[in-house]
């Protein structure tokens, strides 16, 4: 028989309640961090789209180049 403690293995209440406080307190930081990334994309979205011009819906109106068709032989 060892004459080491069989209370080895559980741990400090203090030691838990530390790891479960940087835990939580990381997890916070997490869902506030992605919460501000998603409003940021939104607003940055709804900018833009509010920013355009009337000659943005042209953008692409341009005449097809020549390229763009082969040339038969």
């Amino acid at each position: 028989m060892s004459t080491e403690p069989e209370n080895l293995a559980q741990e400090d209440p203090a030691v838990e309640s530390k790891t479960l406080r940087v835990l939580g307190w990381f997890s916070m930081g997490m869902a506030v961090a992605t919460v501000g990334i998603y409003l940021g994309y939104e607003l940055r979205c709804r900018y833009k789209f509010n920013r355009r011009t009337p000659y943005d819906f042209y953008a692409n109106a341009a005449p097809q180049a020549a390229t763009d068709f082969g040339v038969g032989i």
